[in-house]
Formats: C-alpha cells, structure tokens, sequence
C-alpha cells in the first residue's frame, strides 16, 4: 500500500541536535562506484539498494555501518534501542524508544554512512526515497546529507507515516525532501549520510525498516 507523503517542517533547535554526533565509522562498501554500472538491465537500474536487513551483523548492503544517535549527546533525555529482527515473516532494523523534549532535546535516529574514500553516492539517475516500513501510526522522517551539509544542523528532511502494526511502502521523491538550515537544492549526486528519524514531539517511537532503496520512476 503506497501512502500520502506527509510535511511538517522541523524547529530550529531540534534541527541542531538531530544531526549531533555526526562522526561515524566508514568501512569499504562492494563496489568501486556507486554509479549504475552500464551492463547493469534496465530492471535493475529502477531501484539502488542500500539494505534489506537480510544481514545481523549491522552492515549495510554497501557494507557501511548503521548506528543510532539519540539527543543524549547533547545533554537530552530521549532514550533509544536499535535491534534485528523478524516482524511478520520479514527480517528487519527496528528503532524504538521514547522521544523527550527535555533539556533542548527531541529525537532519535538510526544513521548510515554513504560515503566511501570520501567520494560521495551519486544517486542522480534516481526519483527519490523507498521504504518498506512498519511502525504504530506516528510520522516519521528521512534525513539526507550531502556534501554541501557542512554543519551539524543542515540536513534535508522528508517526512512519511506509517500503520499501526501493519507494513507497508512508502516512496519519497527528492523534490519533496526540503532543506533544514540550508537554502541550496538537494544535490542527489552528491549524497553523504541518510538517517530514519523520529524527531520534533513528545512521544513513543516504535519503527522498523525491512527495505530501503533508491527508486527511478518508469519512463
């Protein structure tokens, strides 16, 4: 079932620690490029993987590392936990935890590297965002760096819902997801990080991720 997009746009402050603890750990992805290799079929070409979860071992398809920031980091009260699991039959990252307002606080995330050597993923051939999720009926968001996002509080945010207890998929286009302290255009060839956020109010996280990819509309 393919949902409505949804937009809500993120305060300033928020916007600072949600991209707080920016280090992560880069570890040789599969492939020399990230570009669509050119014997590659067009039925491939419609979609770019970045993790099915299939793995426990908490690397991605492009062999990076998932990891989870909370606003700890920043003297927040949020509290979160990231494990593999099996819901429904499909293998998964599952993100819970209770999101506080407390202290300048507000989020929790699971974060993925894109980067490799310092080159960044070019995923200019691609539509947008596409996951396959299950959560408990709040909204949620994918965050997206890029090259351009130097500070801690520049990311690109596009947001989505999700069912209670049921999967379902959704697809984010790129010209939806809109710049948080940051005026230039999202710049997809030049793709850094992208993070599943649970960000802004007070409340309950419960997420998971059993799928997510990049996907090229049909001609």
């Amino acid at each position: 079932m393919k949902l409505q997009i949804k937009w809500i746009p993120v305060a300033a402050i928020l916007a600072i620690v949600a991209l707080a603890g920016e280090a992560s750990i880069v570890i040789e992805p599969p492939a020399d490029d990230y570009r669509v290799p050119p014997n590659r079929s067009m039925q491939e070409e419609q979609s770019l993987l970045i993790d099915d979860f299939s793995s426990r071992d908490g690397l991605s398809y492009f062999k990076t590392r998932w990891r989870m920031f909370t606003d700890r980091v920043m003297g927040g009260i949020s509290s979160a936990n990231y494990t593999y699991e099996d819901i429904d039959g499909r293998s998964c990252l599952r993100l819970t935890g209770k999101v506080s307002l407390a202290n300048n606080g507000g989020f929790i995330q699971v974060a993925l590297p894109l980067e490799k050597k310092e080159r960044s993923l070019d995923a200019g051939i691609y539509t947008g965002v596409r996951l396959q999720v299950w959560g408990n009926g709040e909204d949620y968001h994918v965050h997206l760096r890029t090259r351009t996002t130097r500070m801690p509080w520049q990311f690109y945010q596009g947001s989505f819902p999700t069912v209670a207890g049921e999967w379902s998929m959704v697809e984010i286009p790129f010209d939806r997801f809109r710049g948080q302290g940051i005026r230039s255009p999202l710049e997809t060839g030049r793709l850094t990080r992208i993070a599943v956020v649970a960000i802004k109010k007070e409340f309950q996280a419960d997420i998971a991720i059993s799928r997510l990819e990049f996907y090229r509309q049909a001609d």
